[in-house]
């Protein structure tokens, strides 16, 4: 049985399938979604315990429902991702949230993981 639930939500669908393939190889139970609606639809019904939330999606920006996600499930891990400069300090506040710039090394998942 998985460990814990992971939910991907990014429109890249290489990356996906690479954070997929290493979580499931880590007994993680893995689900993924392209559009900010469909993995705010997933968030919902699965509850993962680890979210990766994607920047720019195709229907909004998924930062901008961290503030949402933060107050309706505390209990998750939060990690925003973004091919892009961000700007570190709109989260600073909230310490359940990481930031992960693109491309994530395997070795970072690695030490965040223990």
């Amino acid at each position: 049985m998985p460990d814990k639930r992971v939910l991907i939500i990014d429109d890249e669908t290489d990356f996906c399938l690479l954070i997929k393939n290493y979580f499931v190889k880590k007994n993680f139970e893995v689900f993924v979604s392209h559009t900010l609606k469909d993995g705010m639809d997933c968030l919902e019904k699965i509850k993962p315990d680890i979210l990766f939330l994607d920047n720019n999606l195709p229907d909004g920006l998924g930062w901008e429902k961290t503030e949402y996600i933060s107050k309706h499930y505390p209990q998750i891990s939060i990690n925003l991702i973004s091919a892009f400069q961000y700007n570190p300090d709109a989260f600073k506040q909230n310490t359940s949230v990481k930031i992960w710039e693109k491309p994530i090394s395997l070795s970072e998942l690695n030490q965040y993981l223990n």
